[in-house]
This record gives structure tokens, C-alpha cells and sequence, in this order.
């Protein structure tokens, strides 16, 4: 019962954590202490002061205001990244595997080829084709990323379709789609909610990684990894320059990374059953203390 009271207080302070991020990246232009964008050459490089609490980069502009205002970039992207490749590869899975035959052969197999190649290769390539800018990154790291989501809800709708309920449903008259949302959707929902919680942070890291290699968000746009790349060249003289949007994505890939994993043994069907057990045993133990009384 104590196991269980600790996950629900993790879940709960992961969950307020997170939504102090993203109210943060909501409201970043009026959190700004100056404008992130205004250029003071006379500040240039200097080091974290009372005035300046990261320091200024090589145009002296404010580093924590780039910090804050590039969390929209960072983190907001990466939320539409992940939102469209799990509600897309979802889509094709379910399709798949509720439908079989010709169409699940057809985009198994595409998949399959997406899947053989590594997936920053195939994204550089991807942006090679398009070329550099943040919507061009979503768009290659979305073309790479739906063939995992694709196969997760396959395997969940081939494992839950031929169930005795859906058979029951079959029988009290519901159509394909009535029993795709009604029935498929909600018993798989919980793996692929997991997955994209998780895939959150994976797919921030992957958006600066190609914003760091000049493929991603371009200047003068305040970005997390395009700010670690301008001032990779002078880690060694004025390392605050790196190291502090380094630390952003750090600490908000690590929350959000927590968060996806205690979602996952929160839903976990074992740990529900334990926290059944544990609310029962609260009532039962209520129910005692009320007759002793």
C-alpha cells in the first residue's frame, strides 16, 4: 500500500512539473526578463550576473531569455511531432490489423522499409531532399517516427479483436467503426499513450540534434539546439553559452522521460490490481475503526 501512495505522489508531482513546463512555453514572451532577440555588443559575452543570470552570448543577448522563449520551439514541436505520428501511426495500425490481407501486407511492408534505416540518417536525408527549417524537420522526423506507432497498434488490435466482447458487440448489432471506437480504441489507448509520453523527449533530443547540426530551426529563431551549436566554438572560454541550454533540454527530457515511465506502471493492469487491493483494505480498515467506535 505504501508502493502505491508513492507512485500516485510521483505521478502527481511528474504531472505538475510538466505542466509547469508547458505553461512556461505558453506564456515564455511575458516571463522573458528582456528581449531575447535585441542585440547589445557592449554586454557581448559576459558572464552569469545578478543582472544577467546566464550570462549573454557573443551579441549580448540575454541567454535566459533565449532559454525561456526557445522552450515554444523546443518543446512545442516536439509535442506536434509526437501528437501527429501517434494519432497517424495509430490510425494505420488499427487499420491494419482490424482489416488484414492486401492492406495489412501493403503498409507493413512500407513501414518495414522506414524501419530498416537508421532514423537520424534517414531524416538527414529526408531534410537533404526538403531542406533545413523546423517544419522541415517535423516533417522528416514524422515520416521516420509513425512505423512504430503503426506496429505497436497492430499487434494490440490483432491481440483484442477476436476477444469474447468483441464478439458480443458483433452480435448486439454494431458495426466496424461502432466497435473500433468504442471498444478497440479504449482497450489500446493506454500503451500508445505511454509511448508517446515517452517518445517526447526522444523526439526534442532528435529536433535539437538536427537544429544543432544547422538542419533545424534557423537563426535568428531561439531554439535549444541551434543556441548549443552557435556556441559550441567557445566551450572552452565561455562555457555558460553551451552549457545552459544544454541543461534546459536536460532537465526537460528527464521530466518528461519520469513521466512517461511511471504513466507505464501506473497502467500497468498489476499495479491497478494492487492499488484496488489498497483502496479495500482503506475501507475495510475505515469500516473497523467506525464499529470499534
Amino acid at each position: 500500500m505504501t508502493g502505491n501512495i508513492k507512485l500516485r505522489k510521483k505521478l502527481i508531482l511528474l504531472i505538475t512539473l510538466a505542466v509547469a513546463i508547458i505553461l512556461i512555453c505558453f506564456f515564455a514572451p511575458k516571463l522573458c526578463p528582456f528581449d531575447p532577440y535585441a542585440q547589445d555588443l557592449a554586454k557581448a559575452m559576459q558572464s552569469p550576473n545578478w543582472h544577467n543570470l546566464l550570462g549573454t552570448d557573443r551579441y549580448g543577448r540575454d541567454i535566459l531569455s533565449r532559454i525561456i522563449v526557445g522552450s515554444r520551439a523546443s518543446v512545442f514541436s516536439a509535442f506536434l511531432l509526437v501528437t501527429v505520428i501517434t494519432i497517424f501511426g495509430s490510425f494505420m495500425g488499427v487499420v491494419c490489423g482490424w482489416q488484414g490481407g492486401k492492406t495489412d501486407a501493403v503498409i507493413m511492408r512500407i513501414s518495414d522499409v522506414f524501419l530498416a534505416f537508421p532514423g537520424l540518417v534517414f531524416a538527414l536525408a529526408v531534410i537533404g531532399v526538403l531542406g533545413g527549417g523546423m517544419s522541415n524537420a517535423i516533417i522528416a522526423l514524422g515520416v521516420i517516427s509513425w512505423p512504430k506507432y503503426a506496429r505497436l497498434a497492430r499487434s494490440l488490435t490483432l491481440s483484442t479483436k477476436n476477444a469474447p466482447y468483441i464478439a458480443a458487440a458483433r452480435l448486439s448489432g454494431s458495426n466496424n467503426r461502432q466497435i473500433i471506437y468504442r471498444h478497440i480504441l479504449p482497450n489500446i489507448s493506454g500503451p500508445l499513450v505511454v509511448t508517446g509520453v515517452l517518445d517526447i523527449g526522444t523526439m526534442m533530443m532528435e529536433l535539437a540534434g538536427l537544429s544543432f547540426l544547422g538542419l533545424g530551426a534557423q537563426p535568428p529563431l531561439a531554439e535549444w539546439g541551434s543556441m548549443m551549436s552557435e556556441g559550441r566554438s567557445m566551450l572552452q572560454t565561455t562555457p555558460w553559452v553551451v552549457l545552459s541550454p544544454g541543461l534546459a533540454i536536460f532537465l526537460t527530457v528527464f521530466v518528461f522521460n519520469l513521466l512517461g515511465d511511471t504513466v507505464r506502471d501506473y497502467l500497468d493492469p498489476k499495479e491497478r490490481h494492487k492499488i484496488s487491493i489498497s483502496k479495500g483494505e482503506q475501507v475495510i480498515c475505515k469500516r473497523k475503526k467506525s464499529w470499534r467506535g
